[in-house]
C-alpha cells in the first residue's frame, strides 16, 4: 500500500456487509501503514486518514452493538471487544507516529503542518476509545495512554494549536479541538468510570463529549477546579483536595459553566425525550440517559462524592450469593455449612456502610455493577445483603469489588398484595435500631407499585406495608421502602 491509489484499490475488496471483518482488515492495514517508515510523511498521513475515515462507520456499528445489545453471548462480546480495542490501539499509535515523525522533521513534514491539530484530536479520540474498552471490562488501562495524552497536549501547547477548530470526522456536525478532546477524556474518566455499567460507560463518554465546550482547563488552580492531570508525571486524573501538592506540570479541570446545561438536559429527559442534537452513537432509552446525566451532575458539582465512613483493613473470608434468587434462598435457609453453594470472596477492607473484596484473576464471577448480593462472613450467624457499586482490576488482574451494604441481617418473608389472594416471596432488611416505623424490602423486579399496599406476618403479628418509595431498580430486584403498621387481630381477613 505505497500510496493513496493503492489504498483505494484495496478498499474495493473490503467486505462491506461484514462490519467485524471489515474493521479487522482496516486495522491490519493501518498497522501496516504505520510500520512503513519509508513513506513520505504527507503520503503516509493521507493513506492513514483514508483508512481511518473508511473504518469509522464499521467502528460505530460495532460500538453500538457492543454497548447496547444486552443479548450478547460471552463469545460474541469478546470478538467485538477485541476488534474495537485493536482498532483504537492501532489508530492511536499511527497518529502518534505521525506527530513523532513531524517533530523529527521527516521528509514531507512541512506539507502536513496544518493537519497537526486534526492528528492530535483524532489520536486523543482513539485513546478515549481504548479507555472505554478497558472501562467496559473494569480493567486497569494501559498506563502508556496517560503518557501519550500528555505528549499530545504538551506539543499542542508549544505549537499553539490547542484551540484550532477541526472537524474530527465527517457527519459529526460540530467542530472540536485538542483542548476539547483532552478535557472530554479526562472529565469523563474522572467521573466514576469504575462505578458504571458498560452501557453507562458509553453514554457517559458521549454525554461528556457533548458538554466538553463548557469545561474549564487551566494551568493554575481555579475556584471551580475539581480534577487535575500532571503533564510531567502522567497518571490517571486526580481529584483535587487540600493535601494534594501542586506541581508545575499540572493542568486543572473544572465543570465551568456546564451545570445549567446539565440541569436543562435533565429536565428534558425526565419527560422521556432524548434530544437529537446529542450524538449518543445510537438511539437509547430516556431513563438510561437520565440516570447517567444524574451521575455526571454529581461528579461535576462543587460537592464531590466522598466516603462517609472510615475503612479498616481486614482479611476475612466472605460467603457470597449472587442475585435476588440467591439472596432469597439464603434469607430463608438454615445455616448448613456442609452444603454451602455460595461463592467465596476475600474482604480486604470494611466500614459501617461498605466493604472491598478481592477476587483472584482466575476466578470468574457473575457480579456486575448494580448486582444484588447476599453476604455472610465466614464465622457469621446471619446473611446480609449489599449491592455492587464499583469494579476495577489491579496490575495482577485481580478483581476489586466495592460493595454498599444494605443490611447485616436479612429475613425471608411472604407478602401479599392488598386485595389479592396470592403471595410472593420477598426479603426484609432487618435493622433492630430502626424505630422509624419504616422497613426496607427487596422484591422481584417490577414487583413494587406505589399504589399497592402489602400484608406481611412477622413474629405472629400481621402488618400492613404502605409504599413510600422505590429506592432502586435492579436487573432482577426492586429495593423499596414501606411504612409498617400493625394490624388488629383478624383485621386482614376483613379486607
Amino acid at each position: 500500500m505505497a500510496d493513496i491509489k493503492s489504498a483505494q484499490l484495496f478498499l474495493h475488496d473490503l467486505p462491506k456487509n461484514d462490519a467485524l471483518k471489515a474493521l479487522h482488515e482496516l486495522t491490519t492495514w493501518i498497522e501496516s501503514v504505520r510500520e512503513h517508515q519509508d513513506f513520505r510523511l504527507d503520503q503516509q498521513l493521507e493513506v492513514l486518514r483514508l483508512l481511518d475515515e473508511t473504518a469509522r462507520p464499521y467502528e460505530r456499528k460495532l460500538t453500538r452493538d457492543y454497548f447496547a445489545d444486552k443479548s450478547l453471548t460471552r463469545f460474541h462480546e469478546n470478538r467485538l471487544w477485541v476488534a474495537l480495542n485493536d482498532f483504537f490501539l492501532q489508530v492511536a499509535q499511527a497518529y502518534l507516529n505521525v506527530q513523532m515523525r513531524y517533530s523529527k522533521g521527516d521528509k514531507g513534514s512541512v506539507a502536513i503542518q496544518s493537519s497537526l491539530p486534526l492528528v492530535a484530536a483524532r489520536c486523543i479520540s482513539a485513546l478515549t476509545g481504548r479507555l472505554k474498552c478497558a472501562a467496559a471490562r473494569y480493567a486497569l488501562p494501559d498506563q502508556t495512554i496517560w503518557g501519550s495524552l500528555a505528549e499530545l497536549y504538551s506539543y499542542a501547547e508549544v505549537q499553539k494549536y490547542l484551540d484550532q477548530p477541526v472537524t474530527l470526522y465527517a457527519g459529526l456536525g460540530v467542530s472540536t479541538s485538542v483542548r476539547y478532546e483532552f478535557g472530554s477524556l479526562l472529565m469523563w474518566y474522572a467521573s466514576g468510570a469504575s462505578t458504571l455499567k458498560p452501557l453507562q460507560v458509553h453514554l457517559a463518554e458521549r454525554l461528556t463529549s457533548h458538554f466538553c465546550r463548557s469545561f474549564a482547563i487551566s494551568a493554575q488552580k481555579e475556584p471551580g477546579s475539581v480534577f487535575c492531570f500532571d503533564l510531567e508525571h502522567p497518571a490517571p486524573p486526580m481529584r483535587l483536595n487540600a493535601d494534594l501538592q501542586l506541581q508545575p506540570g499540572m493542568r486543572f479541570l473544572g465543570a465551568g459553566a456546564v451545570q445549567p446545561h446539565v440541569q436543562a438536559l435533565l429536565g428534558i429527559v425526565k419527560k422521556g425525550v432524548v434530544p437529537e442534537t446529542i450524538n449518543l452513537g445510537g438511539v437509547f432509552d430516556a431513563d438510561a440517559v437520565r440516570e447517567v446525566v444524574r451521575h455526571l451532575s454529581v461528579f461535576w458539582g462543587s460537592d464531590l462524592p466522598t466516603r462517609r465512613a472510615a475503612r479498616h483493613k481486614v482479611l476475612v473470608k466472605l460467603h457470597v450469593a449472587i442475585g435476588f434468587s440467591g439472596v432469597l434462598e439464603k434469607a430463608g435457609a438454615d445455616l448448613d455449612h456442609a452444603t454451602d453453594t455460595s461463592e467465596h470472596w476475600t474482604v480486604e477492607d470494611i466500614s459501617i456502610s461498605g466493604m472491598r473484596c478481592v477476587l483472584p484473576s482466575a476466578r470468574v464471577s457473575d457480579a456486575a455493577i448494580g448486582s444484588l448480593i447476599g453476604t455472610r462472613p465466614e464465622r457469621g450467624e446471619h446473611w446480609g445483603a449489599g449491592i455492587v457499586r464499583r469494579l476495577s482490576r489491579d496490575k495482577q488482574n485481580n478483581l476489586h469489588v466495592g460493595i454498599q451494604l444494605l443490611g447485616n441481617h436479612v429475613i425471608g418473608v411472604s407478602v401479599r398484595e392488598h386485595g389479592v389472594s396470592g403471595e410472593q416471596r420477598a426479603v426484609l432488611l432487618n435493622n433492630a435500631n430502626d424505630d422509624s416505623g419504616e422497613v426496607t424490602l427487596l422484591m422481584n423486579a417490577a414487583a413494587f407499585s406505589e399504589n399497592s399496599s402489602l400484608h406481611v406476618k412477622l413474629s405472629d403479628k400481621n402488618y400492613l406495608l404502605m409504599p413510600l418509595a422505590l429506592l432502586e431498580k435492579g436487573v432482577d430486584y426492586d429495593l423499596a421502602r414501606y411504612r409498617m403498621i400493625e394490624e388488629d387481630v383478624g383485621a386482614e381477613e376483613t379486607h
